[in-house]
């Protein structure tokens, strides 16, 4: 994340808070150390670390911003260089 609108409302604020939960690693929030996803998939054969990322993320953004209606996670890169990087598309529910 570059930049925060702290004003945001709506859609920006809901895609917003995706991005900030996407960004943050579970214990790392200091007042609220069950924020965030488990990001942890070291050692894990690259099929299971994808659904596992797919997973963590998933429940994460369920829990902490139930506007969001996920409606794909994909996960892209390899072992080989060591980083995958999810990415989720989203709608907004602005009725929740």
């Amino acid at each position: 994340m570059k930049n925060i609108n702290f004003g945001a409302t709506g859609v920006e604020e809901v895609l917003q808070n995706v991005a900030f939960i996407m960004a943050t690693e579970i214990m790392s929030c200091p007042l609220d150390r069950e924020f965030g996803w488990d990001m942890t998939v070291i050692d894990t054969p690259i099929n299971i670390a994808k659904a596992r990322i797919t997973a963590n993320l998933t429940a994460a953004i369920h829990k902490f911003e139930p506007r969001a209606i996920i409606e794909a996670v994909e996960v892209t890169g390899d072992g080989l260089d060591g980083r995958l990087k999810p990415k989720v598309k989203v709608s907004v529910n602005e009725s929740v």
